[in-house]
């Protein structure tokens, strides 16, 4: 079994006034990105980071300083609904939204990407960890981690997810010889400086 912890980057402008990001390139908000250590559990991993810039910061700011570039660590793609909130396209599409949500894993803006597309693009990532043996952490996006966590508890993303997620605090997974997640800790929290 492999080792696997997921951390999301920290805040943006964009995170602050609840703004569906996607692909979009933000940088961290100074005022609103805090002070955070890094567990000794994650002491002798190998770190990964998403090409986007906010994630990228993140890994500088917890001192994460050879992070590789993953692009399969990348955001959701939300296409055309990005840049909006999911409250104004609630109230905007009224029962469309309500059927789009309802597809859980198959949920797909337009233009965009779903769920078990991230899924699919991330699992050979986790197949190459585990092979490799090498316990391994990377600063990524919420739609990567939920993405993650449904593969690891068979969550549909019909409904509440199983467990509470902090976005202040490391995921870790422990990964079979093919690459399937399973919980490991939830919720190991990020220490404040």
């Amino acid at each position: 079994m492999t080792l696997f912890a997921l951390i999301r980057h920290m805040p943006t402008e964009w995170n602050a006034a609840g703004v569906l990001q996607g692909r979009g390139d933000l940088p961290l908000a100074p005022d609103l990105a805090p002070d955070w250590r890094l567990p000794t559990e994650l002491d002798d991993f190998a770190w990964l980071t998403s090409p986007l810039r906010r994630a990228i910061e993140t890994a500088r700011r917890l001192g994460v300083c050879e992070a590789i570039v993953e692009p399969r660590l990348t955001e959701m793609a939300w296409g055309e609904w990005q840049g909006a909130s999911l409250a104004a396209l609630r109230a905007r599409l009224g029962a469309e939204m309500v059927v789009a949500e309802a597809a859980g894993l198959d949920f797909r803006p337009p233009g965009g990407e779903s769920p078990r597309e991230v899924q699919a693009r991330v699992t050979p990532l986790l197949d190459e960890i585990a092979r490799s043996g090498r316990p391994t952490a990377a600063i990524t996006h919420k739609g990567v981690i939920r993405a993650v966590l449904a593969l690891a508890t068979g969550w549909d993303m019909r409904d509440r997810p199983p467990y509470r997620l902090s976005w202040a605090a490391a995921q870790l997974f422990r990964l079979d010889p093919a690459g399937r997640p399973m919980v490991e800790r939830l919720n190991l929290p990020l220490e404040r400086v």
